[in-house]
């Protein structure tokens, strides 16, 4: 709904509430005088439509010029009596007015006794609805200004969020540049043809890392390109030591996940699991869609006789990050030797299509 169509409803709704309001007093009017109840509808509408406008416009710029978190209650308190009070005597006089108007030798049947006592009844209505406008405006007031701190919270929340998000995307490029840098330097010279063919996989790696670089998201699918971009720079280094299998449902290729999530957990299993072996294995990479939950893990053969097969576990604290910041407690990852193996399992929200990206 349009701003201009919500006030639109608004200023319909606040219409009706005092047209409504007007002829319920006619009403006891007609009941009290007592007149026709015609002669009191069109004294006590019009009247009531004026008042309700002005009390309106009254209340709200004095609600604004003393809000309640920047006056002492006492001093908005005495000037919204004194306000009521005067607003109150204001009404009074208008209906009087009013019905003198109406008593005219040429329309004799117009106008209603107003006694004294009937005046001060008005007095005190006026008064009390006077009040009332003035709590109903405090009332939105405090509403919108609670929704404009809480929305200002959530944007310096995301804020935030995002900005420790980018610190850990860029934790992670720098160290795998100078990984392969220092692979294709140390090819250079015993396997120049490698050390080109790294080269070329090295910046097709990049060129597709960059052009992914300002989506917060990517598919499976295109997670994967990344990493078989890392895995043939990597397997020029190892050559047959290093061998890899995909295991990927089809329904789980369309999943969205942080760019970058997976590549770190590969390349772990090359540096710490493949590196320390003579003779190399198999890394292998499985996801699959399991109702809500898109499930990937990654594992690869380590020594058996290495106690910490993983280094520090930067890659795998930037990852449990990652997804703590993009899902919340939605999301986790979890790692364990298994025998000769090691196993990263990511567990996390499978969403699909641009609508959930953003």
């Amino acid at each position: 709904m349009t701003p201009a169509l919500s006030r639109r409803r608004a200023a319909v709704a606040a219409f009706l509430v005092c047209l409504a309001l007007g002829l319920a007093l006619a009403f006891v009017l007609s009941r009290s005088a007592p007149v026709p109840w015609i002669n009191a509808a069109l004294l006590v509408v019009p009247a009531t439509l004026v008042y309700a406008i002005g009390t309106g416009f009254s209340t709200f710029y004095l609600c604004r010029a003393y809000p309640l978190n920047a006056r002492h209650p006492a001093a908005i308190l005495v000037v919204m009596l004194v306000a009521a009070l005067f607003a109150g005597l204001l009404w009074a006089t208008l209906l009087q007015f009013i019905n003198s108007l109406s008593q005219l030798p040429e329309v004799p049947w117009l106008g209603v006794p107003l006694s004294q006592s009937l005046l001060l009844l008005f007095f005190g209505l006026g008064v009390l609805l006077y009040c009332l406008a003035g709590a109903v405006h405090y009332l939105l007031l405090e509403f919108v200004r609670a929704k404009t701190a809480e929305q200002r919270g959530l944007e310096a929340r995301l804020s935030a969020q995002q900005a420790q998000l980018r610190m850990l995307r860029t934790q992670i490029d720098p160290h795998f540049l100078f990984n392969s840098l220092n692979s294709i330097s140390a090819l250079t010279s015993i396997n120049p043809a490698g050390a080109r063919t790294m080269t070329v996989e090295l910046a097709s790696f990049f060129r597709q890392s960059l052009s992914l670089e300002a989506h917060k998201h990517i598919t499976l699918a295109q997670e994967l390109v990344l990493i078989r971009h890392f895995l043939a720079i990597e397997q020029v280094r190892f050559g047959e030591r290093l061998q890899v299998e995909e295991t990927v449902d089809e329904a789980a290729l369309a999943c969205l996940l942080p760019p970058m999530l997976i590549q770190p957990l590969v390349e772990n299993a090359v540096k710490h699991g493949i590196c320390g072996l003579t003779g190399g294995g198999v890394i292998t990479v499985s996801a699959r869609r399991v109702g809500s939950l898109l499930r990937i893990q990654v594992r690869n053969p380590v020594d058996h006789e290495q106690v910490s097969p993983r280094g520090n576990g930067v890659g795998l604290d930037n990852v449990r990050q990652r997804l703590l910041g993009a899902y919340g407690h939605d999301a986790g990852v979890h790692w364990a030797r298994q025998g000769d193996g090691f196993e990263v399992s990511i567990s996390m929200p499978a969403q699909t299509g641009f609508t959930e990206e953003h």
